[in-house]
């Protein structure tokens, strides 16, 4: 099974836009020439319905908007009475999302993981946006990403994905520094919007020292040769499904997934337990319920009981050191939503939190050091 994740997994990083396309229709996936309109969202979901699903009654079809997307528009479309496994989930991309994110890859990404049999299947793309298998489920918060047999099993799942095996070619190529750099470059020189970019003057660190310390990080943490593997890269509350009948976690979401270090995945998810919108660092987890997942995920990844405290220990310094690295990335990427994203949510203050956060732990965090 591992040889064949490994060998399904290249294709994902050695193919072009057109091979994706093959990569669709040999997984019997259409691409539809249809845009949807943001603010026409039932009416374009309802086309999309059309064609994938030409065997539904149209009048029988309830189209659910979802509040959880945060740089993207969703909307679940379902048979009335019908099972919710069958239902569809219709993502428009958020406006100049297509700057930030490799929309082939993602898609690639999806089909390969289809191919494993892994969640969630892919239905059709269309110009600018996906139809995809909608997960029953919950999504977390604050309380329950915090209750130990919901935690482990999202540590168990991850180690899961990080098991792929990776050829030796990619293993070289961690995705975060030149992500991070790309965006870096995109930010304006001045926001268009005069009120943002006078809150960005007053509460977020000038340009040059953002550069100043995505250099420091850069160097700090390559030395500590974190394993690069096949990463979510996004693991946020709303991007993991729960299913307390099955007792069991999916993530969706795979916008930002690649090859990059194991360290950055479990830290970036440490970060998430605050939560998105009513951000609370109290929630950041502490060393006894890092320690236990940890341990969780460690066994897993080794397919063993007998996980060393120096082992768990090695991964904490990491993951807690790529957690500053986290705030920095998604920090960055807020700005740029800030001057692009038309979704109603405050981007600039998100940057702030994010970046404030960064200046806040680094020194704790970067003081850290493995068991002598």
């Amino acid at each position: 099974m591992r040889d064949e994740v490994g060998a399904l997994l290249y294709l994902q990083y050695d193919v072009s836009g057109t091979e994706t396309e093959e990569m669709e229709g040999s997984n019997g996936v259409p691409h539809l020439k249809l845009s949807v309109d943001e603010n026409r969202l039932t009416e374009g979901a309802r086309k999309i319905i059309e064609e994938i699903r030409p065997f539904w009654n149209l009048e029988n079809v309830q189209f659910d908007v979802l509040t959880n997307g945060y740089t993207n528009k969703l909307i679940r479309c379902r048979e009335e009475n019908g099972p919710p496994h069958e239902a569809v989930l219709v993502r428009v991309y958020g406006n100049k999302t297509e700057l930030m994110i490799d929309r082939n890859a993602e898609k690639r990404t999806i089909l390969i993981l289809n191919n494993l049999g892994l969640p969630p299947r892919l239905y059709a793309s269309f110009e600018n946006g996906l139809a995809y298998e909608y997960i029953p489920g919950r999504t977390l918060n604050c309380n329950t990403i915090r209750q130990p047999e919901i935690y482990k099993l999202i540590a168990t799942h991850l180690a899961y994905m990080h098991k792929v095996q990776l050829p030796n070619d990619l293993a070289k190529k961690p995705m975060l520094w030149e992500k991070l750099e790309d965006f870096f470059n995109m930010l304006p020189e001045t926001f268009s919007d005069s009120a943002k970019h006078e809150r960005y003057n007053a509460t977020i660190m000038p340009r040059c020292k953002m550069q100043d310390e995505i250099n420091m990080l850069k160097k700090k943490l390559i030395k500590l040769n974190s394993p690069l593997v096949f990463t979510h890269n996004d693991l946020l509350l709303n991007n993991i499904i729960y299913s307390q009948e099955k007792g069991s976690v999916e993530f969706i979401d795979f916008e930002y997934s690649g090859v990059n270090y194991q360290a950055f995945d479990v830290g970036n998810h440490f970060n998430e337990f605050v939560g998105f919108e009513n951000i609370d660092y109290s929630n950041y987890p502490d060393k006894e319920l890092q320690w236990n997942w940890l341990r969780a995920y460690l066994s897993e990844l080794h397919n063993s009981e007998e996980i060393s405290d120096r082992d768990i220990h090695k991964l904490y310094v990491q993951a807690n050191k790529f957690a500053l690295a986290s705030h920095m990335f998604w920090g960055v990427w807020a700005l740029l939503q800030a001057e692009y994203s038309t979704i109603d949510f405050d981007f600039m203050g998100y940057a702030a939190i994010r970046l404030n956060e960064y200046a806040a732990k680094k020194e704790a965090f970067l003081a850290l050091n493995y068991l002598s």
